[in-house]
C-alpha cells in the first residue's frame, strides 16, 4: 500500500496543511523548529489513530483549537483507500476507513502499515523492558493480524488474576479460584510466548544483516528473553501455582510473559547497558529495517517508514547505505535540516518538501520531474498556512 496524500487541520503547529508523498522517497527539509517532526507525527496519527510522541494526546491539537482532523489517501492493487481520524478531547475518536466507521484502525485493511524512527525513540533500546515488549507485540500483530487478540486476552486474564490476588489479601475471598485463573493465564501466555519467539526468530538474521550493512562493527544479535521456561500451558500453570505465596505477599502476579524482554546485543554485550549512543542508534535503525523487510515478505508490502532527523549523527557512507536500502522497495519520508544531508535528494523520483514560516511548500511536479523543488520555494504551488 502506498500513501499518496495527507491533509490535516489544527494538528500541532499547523492550522491546515496538505502533503503529497512520492512513490519511493519523500524528503522534508526545514530549519529546526519549523514543524518537520509535527508533519511526521501527523502521518503516524493518521495511520494509527495514536501519537508516536506523547501519551497525552491533547498535545496534538493546535493551541486554541477544539479538535483536530486528519485525512489520508492511499492506494494498492485493490484501488484507492481513504482513512480519516477526528479527535476531540473528552470524546471517542471518530475513525473511518473507506467511508465506514471503525473502532480501531489497526483492524482495517484500508490503513497503511507504518514504522517510525525518532531521536527520542532510542528509549526502545535503552528504556524499560515494557517498551520492548509492547513493540514486539505490535510487530506480531502487524505480521499476523489474526494473532493480535492474544495479547489482549492475556492482559485481561492477568488483570483478573491480580484482582483475585487483591481480594484474597483483603480477606474477601479464598484461594480456591486461583487455579482456574492460572489455567486461563497460562493458556494465553504460552501462545503469546510462541508468537514472540517466532517473530524474533524471523527478525534476528535480518537484524544482523542490516546492522552489518550500517557498519555496526562486531557481531549483533536480537534475542527473545522469556521469563518462563515453560513449553506448554500446563507447565506455565504449574510455575504460576508454585509462586502463589509470593504473589499474595507482593500483591500481584510476578511471573509470566508480562515480564519478558527483548535483548539487542553487540559483541556479546547488551546494548542497553554497554552500547554507545551511536551504536544504539544504528541498532535501532537495523531493527526497524529488519521489521520492514519481514513485513514485506509476510504481507507483500513494507510499511511506510517515517525517519526524523535520522541523518544528523550518521557519516556519509552510512547515510548513503540507508538511503539505498530505503529506495530498494517501499515508501519512506525523511526529515532533515538541509536537503544535502540526504544522499540523492536532488535526483528524479524523489519528492521534495520544504517547511518554511509555518507553511508546507511542495513542487508542482511529482518527484521533482518538472525540475522545481520544494526546497527552492519559487514555483511551489501547494502552500498551506500553518
Amino acid at each position: 500500500m502506498r500513501v499518496t496524500r495527507l491533509s490535516l487541520r489544527d494538528f500541532r503547529s499547523y492550522e491546515s496543511a496538505e502533503l503529497r508523498l512520492g512513490p519511493s522517497l519523500t524528503v522534508v527539509s526545514g530549519r529546526n523548529g519549523a514543524g518537520k517532526t509535527n508533519l511526521l507525527e501527523a502521518l503516524y496519527f493518521a495511520c494509527t489513530a495514536r501519537s508516536c510522541r506523547t501519551a497525552n494526546e491533547r498535545e496534538v491539537i493546535r493551541f486554541g483549537a477544539p479538535l483536530t482532523r486528519l485525512e489520508l489517501e492511499a492506494e494498492d492493487e485493490r484501488g484507492r483507500h481513504e482513512v480519516s481520524v477526528g479527535f476531540q478531547p473528552g470524546e471517542a475518536k471518530r475513525l473511518r476507513a473507506d467511508g465506514v466507521p471503525v473502532e480501531r484502525l489497526t483492524d482495517s485493511d484500508a490503513r497503511p502499515l507504518v514504522a517510525v524512527f525518532l531521536p527520542d525513540r532510542l528509549e526502545l533500546v535503552l528504556g524499560a523492558p515494557a517498551l520492548r515488549r509492547s513493540h514486539l507485540d505490535q510487530v506480531v500483530a502487524a505480521l499476523w493480524p489474526a494473532r493480535a487478540g492474544t495479547r489482549r486476552e492475556y492482559s485481561a486474564a492477568l488483570a483478573q488474576r491480580n484482582a483475585l490476588i487483591a481480594a484474597v489479601r483483603a480477606g474477601r475471598t479464598g484461594r480456591g479460584s486461583l487455579p482456574a485463573w492460572d489455567t486461563a493465564l497460562a493458556r494465553h501466555g504460552v501462545t503469546l510466548m510462541r508468537d514472540r519467539a517466532e517473530a524474533v526468530g524471523r527478525l534476528s538474521p535480518r537484524f544482523s544483516a542490516h546492522a552489518d550493512g550500517l557498519r555496526l562493527e562486531g557481531d549483533t544479535e536480537l534475542a527473545y528473553r522469556p521469563r518462563s521456561k515453560a513449553g506448554t500451558a500446563d507447565e506455565l500453570a504449574a510455575e504460576l501455582a508454585e509462586r502463589t505465596d509470593g504473589d499474595l505477599e507482593r500483591g500481584f502476579t510476578g511471573h509470566g510473559p508480562h515480564r519478558d524482554d527483548l535483548a539487542l546485543r553487540h559483541a556479546g554485550r547488551d546494548l542497553r547497558a554497554y552500547g554507545s549512543r551511536g551504536q544504539v542508534r544504528l541498532a535501532l535503525l537495523a531493527l526497524l529495517l529488519a521489521e520492514r523487510e519481514e513485513l514485506a515478505a509476510e504481507r507483500g508490502a513494507p510499511p511506510l517508514m517515517l525517519l526524523d532527523d535520522v541523518m544528523s549523527e550518521l557519516d556519509g557512507p552510512r547515510r548513503a547505505r540507508l538511503v539505498d536500502v530505503l529506495r530498494e522497495r517501499g515508501q519512506s519520508v525523511i526529515t532533515a535540516t538541509e536537503l544535502g544531508h540526504v544522499p540523492g535528494a536532488d535526483e528524479p523520483g524523489v519528492e521534495r518538501v520544504a517547511i518554511a514560516e509555518g507553511r508546507v511548500l511542495q513542487a508542482a511536479g511529482r518527484g521533482g520531474d518538472d525540475g522545481r523543488t520544494a526546497g527552492g520555494h519559487p514555483g511551489a504551488d501547494r502552500i498551506a498556512a500553518g
